[in-house]
């Protein structure tokens, strides 16, 4: 356990931030799921729910939770599922 005041609020801080990144990764992976769904399901609303995923993806790699570089390769992967079940 932490001895320094200092310390202490580190662990504190950690926490907060653990639970903070969890709860979005799991945002993340919800609106993943939901969009192979609705892929599988019908095809012909997948763009709106690119976006919607799109959207999760980018706020939380423009919080730090994600890479840029981790998101970008999310949305690129999930844009190519929907282009090639359009197409």
């Amino acid at each position: 356990m932490a001895n320094h005041k200092s310390a202490k609020k580190r662990a504190k801080q950690n926490e907060v931030r653990r639970m903070r990144n969890r709860s979005i990764k799991s945002q993340i992976k919800t609106a993943i799921t939901r969009l192979r769904s609705i892929v599988e399901k019908e095809p012909e609303a997948a763009g709106k729910a690119l976006q919607e995923t799109t959207a999760v993806i980018d706020k939380a790699a423009k919080k730090g939770v994600l890479h840029r570089n981790t998101a970008s390769r999310k949305v690129s992967r999930l844009a190519q599922m929907i282009n090639k079940v359009s197409a």
